[in-house]
């Protein structure tokens, strides 16, 4: 019988440092940005955050095929996704503080990234912002302007097609949180429910089973 195979301490090293990064994210967004903080206890949301936030940065260190500079930039543009996730959660909001690198770092990364065309990362920031800002029109009040800065980066880092499929998972995730937070009545039919966490979900669920991700094409 065949050796088990043993699990690289690297993916539980960084699986580890993102849970606890997770969790440190979720606090951060209880006190800051401070006008609109709720200074939110440690509760079930730090711990789901956390978990998240783990086994993502696992899945991706294990499954990447990608130069071992590429996975780190992955692994930085989730950090950023993690802190931007845990404060629209609590806040509503996405902070230019968290945003604005997210999106220079996608910038800078689109030339030289090797598991995207430069072509398909263009195309999958157009056909994002465009799709959103589309429905953003017919569905008054549903998308914040913040989400539009969201995908566009999300967009450059998965290329096309695959921010398709983001998207899909993203309003898949939204419309089945949103049944079930009316059902148990946390919410109303006008209530707004931050798109964002989904936006991240979105690429998460990209990034961890679509076989064309993290994989060398250039």
């Amino acid at each position: 019988m065949e050796a088990q195979r043993s699990v690289n301490p690297a993916i539980i090293a960084i699986g580890g440092a993102f849970a606890v990064g997770g969790a440190l994210a979720e606090r951060l967004a209880s006190v800051w940005p401070a006008d609109e903080a709720r200074k939110r206890p440690i509760g079930w949301r730090t711990a789901a955050i956390a978990l998240a936030s783990g086994l993502v940065a696992a899945g991706i260190v294990a499954r990447s095929e990608l130069p071992w500079w590429a996975t780190g930039v992955y692994l930085t543009i989730l950090a950023l996704l993690i802190v931007l996730t845990a404060t629209d959660l609590e806040q509503r909001r996405l902070p230019h503080l968290a945003l604005d690198p997210l999106i220079l770092l996608s910038v800078l990364f689109v030339p030289i990234n090797p598991g995207v065309q430069l072509l398909d990362a263009l195309i999958g920031a157009g056909a994002a912002v465009a799709f959103l800002g589309a429905l953003a029109l017919v569905v008054r009040g549903g998308l914040a302007v913040g989400d539009l800065y969201l995908v566009a980066p999300i967009g450059l880092v998965l290329g096309w097609p695959a921010i398709f499929s983001a998207l899909f998972a993203a309003a898949f995730l939204s419309a089945g949180a949103s049944l079930v937070l009316l059902a148990t009545r946390r919410v109303g039919m006008r209530s707004y429910i931050p798109f964002g966490p989904f936006l991240v979900a979105g690429a998460a669920w990209v990034l961890l089973l679509d076989d064309r991700a993290l994989s060398v094409i250039r």
